[in-house]
């Protein structure tokens, strides 16, 4: 799993070529480290139609701020350089695919 920054956040999610699911997560979050496997497991399964990153809000506050991030952790699916969903805490791996089903 990628881990994207305020610096390379246009570059690895805004141009990318696939759709984008951004974590927004920090350290000190247990619900954010619980996600770690599942996002893992997305990423491998998933790989050819969804990149998977993630992003320190604590590092990368820039980011953060611009898209008004304020609980962790925060899922968004960007799109054509554009977030087309948002979901917030942890869950499990199959609600997550059910969620994302309409962006894949």
């Amino acid at each position: 799993m990628i881990e994207v920054t305020d610096a390379d956040f246009e570059a690895e999610v805004i141009g990318a070529d696939l759709p984008v699911l951004v974590e927004f997560t920090a350290d000190w979050c247990p619900p954010c480290r619980q996600m770690g496997p599942v996002l893992k497991a997305l990423a491998s399964e998933e790989g050819d139609r969804l990149k998977v990153v993630q992003l320190d809000v604590d590092a990368n506050p820039g980011t953060t701020n611009a898209y008004k991030v304020l609980s962790m952790p925060t899922f968004m699916v960007f799109r054509g350089g554009e977030p087309v969903k948002a979901m917030v805490g942890a869950r499990a791996k199959r609600r997550l695919l059910e969620e994302l089903a309409d962006v894949l």
